[in-house]
């Protein structure tokens, strides 16, 4: 990518190993639009709200989501120079084994495949858990509170949300890339509406003075109170988070090299910014009754219940389903990508299976059904009390940063000589991998204790016992006797031969649509690729 002559999109990836398998339907915008439509702003901060609220309040809110994003803004940048170097559906992982020391490589990307592979699944689980809540929260609003759905309705409507999901995600990749624009003009109006709407239509009785909103710190879970601010910023994590979801749909975007990157940063900027008003607008105008939306089903829904009345709140809760429901789709199609991704190099059991392309719609649908099945056996948690599926959230996070600082640090730490693609940040590059990596690691471990320091096992964080169980499993397999990924995982396995003269490409042996005996042979041949030969 330092040379003269611009590379094509097929070209580029040919060189990092890989055959152009998906149509390149996603324009920039659409590819900023996955990226954005994932975060999906009013919705996300509609689904953790309660994580804010009794740990800090408005300041939490506010001051929390304007240092939180700073420091995400620093993690997608690192991101984005990677992913501009090499573009592939793979990314963390492909990243990770290219720039890892010879080592270390095949063990650290194991570990970020699967890593990213859950935070993703578990991703696609909370996002559609909170739409599951909003929904019924809906129907406690138009019934005047008289209905309080049960654990087993909840796991119902959720069910059925994942399910139509996947009907959607296995709809061919123009149509795919044709509803992004769509979520993005959705996800821009709907936040605008509500920074407009909110404060003129909130009675005096609900009106916050500045000093309360942005200065009356709120504590109701007993942590010291700067601990406590920490643990709010779990509400803008996971609300900007997953933006590695434009990395997996690099093949099928166009001039991915500059698209991509730019689809990160762009997002997490335009999302910092317009999650910040909607914040203030709702420190502003949610009353001084904290106690009372904490214990709120929906605490966003209480807020708007009081400022709106009943008709508008169920009005603008509508659009927020949607809204919600478009994010979803996002997130399965981006999970459905990395898993097919990981599958292709082998790395998943029934990687034969998972590594076909449908004839008919050419997307990976096997995939898609995968993921989703997965995320339906993550929500039987909720048979666990709240917290146990809550801790599907700070998963989400804590596994998807495991899978981010490990590539980012490797550049810096393996041996490598990377080479930056069209987006780099120049000398700046180090001193903001370490905030990230840093910044990081500290949230990664404040995420993995409890609501509260008096804790029962009811309240206890489970993000610690299924994060740690799923990476014990996949270390078990990785290290397994025989047929453990230790003896024949050679990571990212190049189904193309590259011309280096002509930069153009011939096709490998075996097509799309792999048996397990082709994964078998391309184990065998363990043809690998790195970032230094871009």
């Amino acid at each position: 990518m330092t040379s003269a002559v611009r590379l094509t999109d097929e070209e580029l990836l040919a060189q990092l190993g890989y055959k152009q398998e998906f149509k390149r339907a996603f324009t920039p915008l659409q590819t900023f639009g996955i990226a954005f439509s994932i975060i999906g702003l009013l919705p996300s901060i509609a689904s953790v709200l309660f994580y804010a609220i009794p740990n800090g309040g408005g300041p939490a809110m506010v001051w929390g989501w304007a240092v939180a994003s700073i420091f995400i803004l620093c993690v997608g940048a690192s991101m984005a120079e990677l992913a501009s170097a090499a573009p592939t559906s793979g990314g963390l992982y492909f990243w990770t084994y290219s720039l890892s020391s010879p080592r270390w490589r095949n063990l650290l990307c194991w570990i970020v495949g699967y890593s990213n592979t859950i935070g993703s699944i578990t991703s696609v689980a909370s996002i559609d858990w909170g739409l599951a809540v909003q929904i019924l929260a809906a129907a406690s609003i138009g019934s005047d509170g008289a209905f309080q759905a049960t654990a087993a309705q909840s796991f119902g409507v959720y069910a059925a949300v994942v399910a139509t999901h996947a009907i959607v995600c296995c709809l061919g990749t123009p149509i795919l890339a044709r509803l992004q624009t769509v979520y993005v003009v959705l996800n821009v109006v709907l936040c605008l509406a509500v920074i407009i709407a909110l404060p003129a239509a909130t009675p005096k009785e609900f009106r916050n003075t500045a000093s309360f909103a942005l200065g009356s710190f709120t504590n109701f879970n007993g942590w010291p109170d700067g601990y406590a601010f920490i643990l709010s910023f779990l509400a803008p994590l996971w609300t900007i988070c997953s933006f590695d979801s434009a990395v997996h749909i690099s093949e099928e975007a166009s001039n991915a090299a500059t698209a991509v990157p730019w689809a990160i940063v762009m997002a997490i900027a335009t999302a910092g910014v317009l999650g910040w008003a909607i914040n203030m607008s709702l420190a502003f105008c949610m009353g001084t009754d904290l106690e009372a939306l904490y214990a709120s089903a929906q605490p966003m829904a209480a807020i708007f219940l009081n400022s709106f009345g009943k008709k508008a709140t169920l009005g603008i809760w509508a659009i927020v389903i949607i809204t919600q429901y478009m994010m979803g789709s996002s997130m399965l199609l981006a999970s459905s990508r990395q898993t097919y991704a990981f599958s292709r190099d082998g790395a998943l059991p029934l990687s034969g299976w998972l590594y076909r392309m449908n004839g008919y719609t050419e997307t990976p649908v096997n995939t898609v059904l995968f993921c989703a099945a997965w995320a339906i056996i993550l929500g039987l948690l909720a048979f666990a009390g709240p917290q146990a599926i809550n801790a599907v959230f700070a998963l989400s996070v804590t596994a998807l940063y495991v899978a981010y600082s490990i590539p980012i640090a490797a550049r810096f730490l393996g041996e490598n000589d990377f080479k930056p693609g069209p987006f780099t940040l120049g000398v700046f590059s180090l001193p903001v991998a370490i905030i990230s990596c840093s910044f990081m690691l500290l949230l990664g471990i404040a995420f993995l204790f409890p609501t509260t320091p008096n804790t029962t096992v009811n309240d206890m964080n489970y993000t610690v016992v299924v994060m740690g169980g799923i990476l014990f499993l996949s270390l078990v397999y990785y290290y397994l006797p025989i047929v453990g990924g230790v003896h024949w995982f050679k990571g990212p396995i190049a189904n193309t031969n590259v011309n280096s003269d002509s930069g153009g490409t011939q096709e490998g042996e075996g097509e799309t649509g792999s048996t397990s005996d082709h994964q078998d042979e391309k184990k065998g041949k363990g043809e690998k690729v790195d970032v230094d030969d871009v």
